[in-house]
């Protein structure tokens, strides 16, 4: 009797024993370090990259660094699309000396955590009107322009910044660029990763399409941020 009993104990305990090792194997093979695979190429569909734990689908041809073609979690991911189309560069039109990348047409973005940094609305409120001048001024119609005082981290700079609604529009622009009048810098949080767009500050004549077409750039890239 103790004996048909052993019997039926051993089946299921042999079960058990056998989906552990499953399981183990599963783990070790996911986990176990490998060599990166070759990057995407740049005709390949969106891709998945996670960064700081939010998902983002991005298009090969529009990630500047090959090494980052890849899915998977990443610290960083710097892109670029032309404006106003918002499609990435022709893969089949690759720069050269005679023909270099004009930054002028080009909308340049940084995906990044964000986890040290404060919300930009944040720094907005209690880090920038540290630096800058108590007295703002009309810039391109709709906006107003705060210049940062000299002999401070931002000297050189100005907050340009939609008065009646400066989430949707609020940038840090230099006053002096190559090529154009200076180069701006506007930034978005999503989850804990932090958006950073570059443009040219010459855009800001149309920042109101700029600044719809960053939302739509955005909602593409993540679905979820909508």
């Amino acid at each position: 009797m103790r004996g048909r009993q052993g019997g039926l104990l051993l089946g299921p305990l042999a079960l058990f024993v056998a989906v552990t090792l499953i399981a183990a194997g599963y783990v070790a093979y996911t986990l176990w370090p490998r060599w990166p695979g070759p990057p995407a190429s740049l005709d390949a569909p969106a891709l998945p990259v996670m960064v700081a734990g939010e998902m983002f689908n991005l298009a090969p041809a529009a990630i500047r660094q090959a090494v980052q073609r890849k899915p998977g979690s990443h610290e960083r991911i710097d892109l670029v699309y032309l404006w106003p189309g918002l499609a990435p560069p022709d893969p089949a039109q690759q720069p050269t000396l005679a023909r270099p990348v004009d930054p002028n047409d080009r909308l340049f973005l940084t995906i990044a955590s964000g986890e040290t940094t404060l919300p930009i609305e944040e720094r907005a409120k209690t880090i920038y009107p540290r630096y800058s001048e108590a007295a703002a001024g009309a810039g391109p119609p709709g906006l107003t322009v705060r210049p940062f005082r000299d002999h401070t981290p931002y000297a050189g700079e100005d907050l340009v910044y939609e008065p009646t609604n400066p989430e949707r529009f609020l940038a840090r622009c230099t006053r002096k660029g190559v090529g154009n009048s200076g180069t701006c810098m506007l930034e978005r949080r999503v989850g804990n990763a932090d958006l950073t767009f570059r443009f040219s500050r010459d855009w800001l004549t149309e920042w109101d399409k700029l600044a719809d077409g960053i939302e739509r750039l955005i909602t593409r890239l993540h679905p979820a941020a909508k």
